[in-house]
């Protein structure tokens, strides 16, 4: 049974590269990845590749440095035709690792943000991925104690949003969405008769790579998160 919507404002941010850099991470660890097979193939190839191989593996592995892990193996027994030795694939998990254990680099103005807005509105943290990854990272950014509510999601898509609205009694039209993937953040929202504010990141990953949505209502565009009190005082007052 559905729950009666509230009259309240929600804003909703994504997590990984709105709030704290994440693209990079998997950029310098592809990297790595080609490197370790130059001998076999060059650079462009084990990158098509690889994203094949993770795009095979969505369904079953989902989004994350896990699944990400598990695609780097198995592209690297396809690509070396098994030839990859234990020391080499031993060195993609190191790489992984690492990739765990990296510390959780805020983007600028992210703390003054969440701590501004958390002062005024009720907000919440939606980001896909591997559940205990993202709750690492998001104990470890230091903004946790200002989200009410944390929906770590396998998809975002209108059912996904439809379903979280619900759950916590959220009006469409109380509700905005920040983040930096149109296909993720934006669209499915504007879908269900939410608002969303695009904020471009400098690296998309292929996946979320999509036309930028056009001009629409509830629809906002800006360059730096830094302007997202300002636009919210500007739509909500």
């Amino acid at each position: 049974m559905s729950r009666r919507a509230s009259g309240e404002y929600v804003i909703a941010f994504d997590a990984d590269d709105t709030l704290w850099h994440n693209e990079p991470l998997f950029a310098d660890t592809q990297a790595q990845f080609r490197e370790l097979l130059a001998p076999y193939h060059d650079a462009d190839y084990i990158s098509r590749m690889l994203y094949d191989v993770e795009m095979r593996n969505l369904r079953l592995f989902g989004y994350g440095i896990k699944g990400f892990t598990l695609s780097m193996i198995e592209t690297a027994i396809e690509l070396t035709e098994g030839r990859i030795s234990g020391h080499e694939i031993g060195r993609i998990i190191e790489s992984a690792r690492a990739m765990m254990q990296a510390p959780t680099r805020l983007l600028d103005d992210a703390q003054n943000v969440v701590a501004t807005l958390g002062a005024r509105y009720r907000l919440m943290l939606i980001t896909k991925g591997d559940l205990f990854d993202q709750e690492a990272k998001l104990a470890r950014s230091g903004l946790a104690e200002y989200f009410r509510h944390v929906e770590i999601v396998s998809e975002k898509t209108p059912i996904t949003y439809r379903r979280i609205l619900e759950q916590h009694a959220i009006a469409p039209e109380h509700f905005l969405m920040v983040g930096n993937s149109p296909r993720s953040d934006i669209l499915p929202v504007l879908a269900i008769g939410g608002s969303a504010v695009y904020i471009p990141y400098h690296m998309l990953w292929l996946h979320e790579q999509i036309d930028p949505p056009p001009p629409q209502a509830g629809l906002y565009e800006l360059r730096r998160l830094a302007e997202l009190p300002d636009l919210i005082t500007r739509i909500w007052g």
